[in-house]
């Protein structure tokens, strides 16, 4: 039997044990945040992959349509899928995915867009930054860096600015949150052996004095 896991957010397709091809998409989360899912049927894989394009483009369309009713998790997966996954590598795709699935909707994804609020936003940062690590939790402790707080953000950020500019919402709850800082970047030292390998170089092209003065001082130009 073949069977093909596609990404989150685009559905799965699978040849069942009676022959016939299963498309099943997600497009929702329940109370304990399990997917929701619809699935559409066909004899062939080519006429089911088919089926399940047509019927995410429907969900993509009863999304504009009841603007009132959409969640922020609805919303997000479709910019991702329309506006975001065709234009960036696989690499760069799977950094997005576990931001939306494993952080963004879990926690805030039942939220109307409409009634998103910054403060929803700052609480939802809070709690990343407090109790959102997933794995390595005795390792790391149960908090993400502040990477992936701004990381998230961004995401957020932009999702909802996408749906200022498609008429969903009228302005941006994600402006103004207060983010943790970026991590400032170690500074490197030399060792007595990469110093006295840089001093013979430096005399070798000239450069000894200034360079002395600059390791033995810390001037700067």
């Amino acid at each position: 039997m073949e069977k093909r896991k596609r990404n989150a957010g685009e559905g799965l397709l699978r040849q069942r044990k009676d022959g016939r091809w299963e498309g099943r998409i997600v497009i929702g989360y329940d109370d304990k945040n399990l997917p929701i899912t619809k699935n559409v049927t066909s004899k062939s894989k080519t006429e089911c992959e088919r089926k399940l394009r047509e019927l995410r483009d429907s969900l993509s369309e009863d999304i504009v349509k009841s603007s009132d009713d959409v969640t922020f998790g609805e919303w997000i997966d479709k910019w991702y899928r329309d506006y975001v996954k065709p234009f960036v590598k696989p690499k760069t795709q799977i950094d997005y995915e576990n931001h939306i699935y494993k952080h963004i909707i879990p926690e805030i994804g039942k939220i109307k867009l409409k009634e998103l609020t910054q403060a929803d936003l700052q609480k939802f940062y809070a709690r990343l930054k407090t109790n959102g690590r997933l794995i390595h939790v005795e390792k790391r402790g149960n908090g993400v860096s502040n990477k992936l707080v701004r990381g998230t953000h961004v995401i957020c950020a932009t999702a909802l600015e996408k749906a200022i500019q498609e008429g969903l919402i009228t302005k941006n709850p994600a402006k103004g949150c207060k983010l943790p800082p970026k991590k400032a970047k170690e500074m490197q030292v030399l060792t007595p052996d990469e110093m006295q390998r840089f001093i013979i170089q430096a005399k070798a092209d000239g450069y000894f004095e200034l360079f002395v003065l600059e390791l033995c001082t810390g001037m700067r130009r």
